[in-house]
């Protein structure tokens, strides 16, 4: 039976005004999963008047208020982790082991938030008059718009609205068309059950031929003080015009081109299996994946051996299947694109190592390809797909100079037993996030999120999650009357 479900507005479910639905279908069967209503700028701003209308009574709420419904919601996500793990299968083709890491880690970002809410917050400041004590303090915005990608549903649904609604804002958010259920109405449903108010947190589906004057009306409502937004570069790009137009601050987590950097000292059974993971997990089908492992030269011949041993192992296919690591991409067009992307590398003189040839439907084998040149789509491109690129080097110096050949800066990993080694190679990486002894793939609720360059600006996690929704403020007490000069 299709699940059909309409906006989420001021507390209520109810249908587009204009009644229009749009299919979300399942990418590994192509049939319709869900139904789900077809939003318009209308909706569009009854769901911000609702989330005006709820701000001021959310952001008064006591902070021990506001920190137990968060809780809640931690444990009331977990106890739906089943329910999470067909959600995901269904909508997107989440695998289970990866539905399970949605929403374990997704949990734990509520958790987290709450702590942030009673965390101490501001600063006493040195004041230049007598009896004169400064502060600075920091308060939420408004209304904030929030984007939420599909492709880890669970953990960037709620990292789209956490902090926000931690910081005392309330929310109206754009759910991706790929999975309007899982990173975005499934969301808020778990936190409505936790008991978070009627209107504090909006959602609004659409129809993917809308997508752009969803988005714009959003954005250019002037109730609405802060966007966030995760997903590709080039939708991010119009996203961040959207709102410095407007004069509003955006929080854009983009696109990454990610190096996985295998030095002469590290441990190759153990590189091997950290590459595999951060390469292939989820399809290759996250902003951190690796899309690029660079290799020493003295170790390159062996690994890559290896490596494509395992890969060529992984077993693929239906993502109902608990044995399944490579699911289906989320749609059958997204696996096409991969494969034209090795189509062109193999025309221009990439070596397929293992995997290639043409997708069944939404699923694409899992590909390692050498040799890829410069002038290919995948080498300056984002694969986001099981596909990734051997290089080698001889030096730290050109491992360096590699990895940084991109646009991108959002995520590294440097693999070494030699932890010194690795630090220093790690500095000289022009990313946001690097993991020396690790892989590229890692995220954790209380560190700062975020990418570079192209990969975007601002921090997700712990206190730069709530800095990022709140506005400082500087006011001042006097305790004794100044003296004027008239």
């Amino acid at each position: 039976m299709t699940v059909t479900r309409e906006l989420l507005i001021g507390g209520k479910s109810v249908p587009a005004r204009s009644g229009r639905t749009t299919a979300d279908l399942n990418p590994y069967t192509g049939q319709a999963y869900a139904t789900v209503a077809a939003a318009g700028p209308e909706d569009v701003t009854l769901a911000v008047d609702a989330a005006q209308a709820a701000f001021a009574d959310w952001a008064a709420l006591s902070p021990f208020a506001r920190r137990a419904i968060f809780l809640k919601a931690a444990d009331l996500l977990q106890e739906r982790g089943e329910e999470a793990a067909a959600l995901m299968a269904d909508e997107v083709g989440g695998t289970r082991p990866w539905a399970l890491f949605n929403v374990g880690l997704a949990a734990n970002v509520l958790r987290e938030s709450a702590a942030a809410i009673t965390a101490p917050r501001g600063d006493v400041l040195a004041a230049q008059e007598e009896g004169a004590l400064g502060l600075a303090v920091r308060e939420p915005v408004g209304v904030v718009a929030a984007f939420s990608p599909w492709n880890a549903p669970l953990i960037l649904g709620v990292r789209a609205v956490a902090a926000a609604l931690a910081a005392g804002n309330t929310v109206v958010m754009k759910p991706s068309e790929d999975a309007p259920i899982a990173c975005g109405l499934f969301v808020a449903d778990v936190l409505a059950a936790a008991g978070l108010p009627d209107g504090v947190l909006n959602v609004v589906t659409n129809d993917p031929a809308d997508a752009a004057q969803i988005a714009e009306t959003l954005i250019a409502d002037p109730r609405v003080r802060a966007v966030n937004f995760t997903g590709s570069t080039e939708i991010g790009r119009i996203i961040g015009a959207h709102a410095a137009r407007h004069l509003k601050p955006a929080m854009l987590e983009l696109g990454g081109k990610n190096a996985i950097i295998v030095l002469d000292d590290a441990d190759l059974g153990y590189a091997v299996d950290a590459a595999t993971f951060g390469v292939f997990m989820n399809a290759g089908q996250i902003c951190m994946s690796g899309d690029r492992v660079l290799v020493h030269e003295s170790l390159a011949e062996e690994f890559t051996a290896r490596f494509a041993a395992k890969v060529a192992a992984l077993p693929a296919g239906d993502p109902a299947d608990p044995a399944t690591v490579i699911g289906p991409l989320v749609s059958a067009a997204a696996a096409r694109r991969v494969a034209a992307l090795v189509s062109d590398a193999v025309a221009k003189g990439a070596t397929v190592v293992t995997g290639g040839g043409e997708p069944e439907g939404a699923v694409h084998p899992a590909t390692v390809l050498t040799g890829v040149p410069r002038d290919a789509d995948l080498y300056y491109g984002e694969g986001f797909g099981p596909v990734c690129v051997i290089d080698t080097f001889a030096t730290d110096e050109e491992a360096v100079a590699k990895a940084n050949d991109t646009d991108h800066g959002l995520t590294a990993g440097v693999i070494t037993e030699n932890g010194t080694h690795g630090l220093r190679v790690a500095r000289r990486l022009r990313t946001g996030i690097v993991h020396v002894n690790d892989q590229s793939v890692a995220d954790e609720p209380q560190a700062p999120f975020g990418g570079f360059k192209s990969s975007g600006y601002g921090r997700f996690g712990g206190r730069w999650g709530i800095e990022a929704f709140t506005n400082t403020r500087w006011i001042t007490l006097a305790t004794q009357h100044a003296h004027y000069p008239f």
